[in-house]
């Protein structure tokens, strides 16, 4: 007779149910911010906390609450799961209308269906549209009046990033190139491909995004790994949980830096030059570890992931461990508070918004599914200073939850429109919102 674990019976009921559950935090999720969070020690349970915050949309006329001194509206509305976000030189927004790739073998065994059903609940489980669309503000009056498909028949697209007259765009398996003009509302080239990047029918972290180096030659590429801490095998995470650096003559690459579990947002801080990211770390520890972070990357370093967090924390649950590698992981940057899911990451442009919003971070924090309470679920800002993160994250956008704990939106990408406003991708409400600075709304 066929018995189910005990751990993978409980998961079912829960998945069934689709109920908060597990273990409660103890800390604040400004414990687990800031360049020295608290790590506590790990909170092992039988039943992993599984908190959803189920995914309803926005009532009519209802927006998320801006920072005193700034206010929010809709740029655009009645997208397709939108998920990232690129400004062309001329003022044009894209915006990649995606989802998850068809991933059979992630959800694999009871546990992946459990988590199937649990990332369906929170906004995750729609077709993906597989399209880039075109956003364009003729009147300049903060509201896109025109939208054309740019691109289709993609391969869950995220990160777009333009390089003299090519466009390039990182599909769940592959980084792609298309010839671009300026002002064209939709391209029919075919796709040339730069590079193939990790994806298959194991593709646990799908999103890819690209950045490119100042004068063009090189292209960053971001690959989450293939599962929460190895538990498929190490083999199955070959060339992922790192940022690539592609030739973006040849398609030539090589690891930039590794042990980076889930990077997304990329971008340049202003005053150093150097690369940063936003990292998801992992979960299934307890509602106060491991705080998500964004870091300064190094060349050639290596940040844990899977054997350590934070540096060399190590994580009991990977084997078999590697101690060598180890003794060089090291700690990133900054922490922005446990489960977050801090995906969008642009720097403050200088003339987006009025201080203290006109020198740092802003973050796109698309909340937490294994924390009780709720994390994320908001756009922060974290202040910096010679190039450095100085002082504690200050609220953009709030209020994306309900009185209920109910998702009406969650930010994702967010970028500077080149137009003094700061546009917000959100997935869950279908919509893009632009903050700008209430001075200049006036």
């Amino acid at each position: 007779m066929f018995k189910l674990r005990p751990h993978y019976a409980v998961l079912l009921l829960v998945a069934g149910g689709l109920a908060a559950c597990g273990e409660s935090s103890t800390l604040k999720v400004s414990d687990g911010t800031g360049p020295s969070p608290k790590l506590p020690e790990p909170n092992k349970t039988l039943i992993p906390t599984v908190n959803i915050a189920p995914a309803v949309g926005w009532e009519k006329g209802a927006k998320p609450v801006a920072a005193p001194g700034t206010q929010v509206a809709a740029f655009a509305e009645n997208l397709d799961h939108p998920r990232w976000l690129y400004v062309l030189p001329n003022g044009d927004v894209l915006v990649a209308e995606t989802n998850s790739p068809a991933k059979p073998d992630d959800s694999k065994g009871i546990r992946g269906w459990v988590m199937e059903k649990v990332m369906g609940r929170a906004g995750a489980g729609v077709p993906s549209a597989n399209r880039i669309t075109l956003l364009r503000d003729v009147d300049k009056d903060g509201v896109a009046e025109t939208r054309t498909v740019f691109l289709q028949n993609l391969n869950s697209p995220f990160g777009m990033t333009l390089v003299g007259n090519k466009l390039y765009v990182a599909d769940t398996d592959r980084l792609i190139s298309f010839p671009y003009e300026s002002g064209q509302t939709s391209i029919s080239a075919q796709a040339t491909k730069v590079v193939d990047l990790p994806g298959g029918t194991l593709n646990h972290h799908w999103t890819k995004n690209v950045i490119a180096s100042k004068d063009g030659s090189k292209l960053y590429v971001t690959v989450g790994s293939n599962s929460n801490v190895a538990e498929n095998g190490m083999d199955k995470e070959e060339g992922r949980a790192a940022i690539w650096e592609v030739d973006a003559a040849t398609g030539n690459h090589r690891i930039f830096a590794s042990g980076l579990r889930n990077p997304n947002g990329m971008d340049w801080e202003p005053k150093t030059g150097k690369l940063w990211t936003a990292v998801n770390e992992r979960d299934e520890i307890g509602s106060d570890l491991v705080p998500d972070y964004v870091t300064s990357v190094q060349d050639g370093a290596f940040y844990g992931w899977p054997y350590s967090y934070y540096g060399q924390h190590v994580d009991e649950r990977v084997k078999p461990q590697n101690p060598a590698l180890v003794a060089k992981a090291i700690a990133p940057d900054y922490a922005v508070g446990p489960h977050t899911a801090s995906l969008g990451l642009v720097f403050a442009d200088g003339k987006t918004l009025a201080a203290p919003f006109n020198e740092g971070l802003f973050i796109g924090q698309h909340g937490s599914w294994n924390r009780k309470p709720h994390s994320g679920y908001k756009v922060v800002f974290i202040p910096f200073s010679g190039g450095k993160p100085n002082g504690t994250p200050v609220d953009v956008l709030t209020g994306f939850l309900n009185k209920d704990e109910k998702a009406m939106g969650r930010p994702v990408g967010v970028v500077n429109d080149q137009r003094g406003g700061l546009l917000v991708a959100d997935d869950v409400g279908n919509k893009i919102w632009r903050v700008i600075s209430a001075k200049a709304a006036q």
